[in-house]
């Protein structure tokens, strides 16, 4: 068979691929600091005896986008979007340190400071307590204050966000969270700032990634196109070369 159905059939399966994830991106237009996926593709030339005049088109990832979201407030005081290179320090379900930029936080029933999905939220000494029925305070540096309801109670400080700055881009892991490529711990960061009563957006557009995808179908399309005009060819060719033909 002709080189050429598989060099469309790999267009068109990096076509799907590229669909998929503009299709997660597009699902995720509404979620609190989510990362658009970025998606690239590379061409590697198809080798063999005979010249090198055709090449495969490989999917390759290239991460995500750093840009930040819209800022959205809300006038909740358990709400908190990172600020510049700032990540926040959630427990993952494995128990391994992990790193977010939604800033959406709850109280759980034990009293631990968690996200909306039950994760604990890291503090600088581990998870952060807050006492019952407290009125809750964050800082610009991370540094949480509890108000008791009693009257004329001070606010003590029961914990400290641990905010972090990578160095180096982090890798989104398949629970959505965000780790650095040799998975160790990074260290509290001074300089880490959130601002509170407000939340970061996701950085995808809706406008953009719609007409992506509708690229990406047309791509699709051309390339089903050129392996059904491949498999003509194929049996025009059968013919001419049958026995008894000519």
């Amino acid at each position: 068979m002709d080189k050429m159905l598989y060099v469309m059939n790999s267009g068109a399966k990096a076509a799907m691929q590229r669909q998929e994830v503009l299709a997660n991106n597009l699902a995720n237009v509404s979620t609190v600091g989510f990362r658009a996926e970025l998606h690239a593709i590379r061409s590697v030339p198809v080798t063999g005896t005979a010249a090198n005049t055709r090449a495969f088109a490989l999917e390759t990832t290239v991460g995500y986008n750093d840009q930040p979201g819209a800022l959205q407030p809300t006038g909740r005081s358990l709400d908190v979007a990172a600020r510049g290179n700032t990540w926040l320090a959630v427990q993952s379900l494995d128990g391994t340190e992990a790193y977010t930029r939604a800033g959406a936080f709850d109280v759980n029933a034990e009293g631990l400071l968690t996200l909306r999905n039950g994760l604990p939220v890291q503090g600088e000494g581990g998870p952060i307590n807050i006492p019952a029925n407290a009125r809750v305070e964050i800082a610009g540096d991370g540094t949480i204050s509890a108000t008791a309801p009693n009257p004329g109670a001070r606010p003590e400080v029961v914990g400290r966000l641990k905010l972090v700055e990578p160095q180096a881009a982090l890798q989104r892991g398949t629970d959505g969270l965000f780790r650095p490529a040799g998975g160790q711990e990074l260290p509290p960061s001074e300089n880490g700032r959130v601002q509170s009563g407000v939340l970061e957006g996701s950085n995808v557009s809706p406008v953009e990634t719609m007409v992506a995808m509708i690229a990406a179908a047309r791509q699709f399309e051309q390339q089903m196109k050129l392996m059904q005009t491949a498999e003509r060819q194929e049996q025009t060719a059968s013919k001419l070369l049958a026995p008894g033909m000519g």
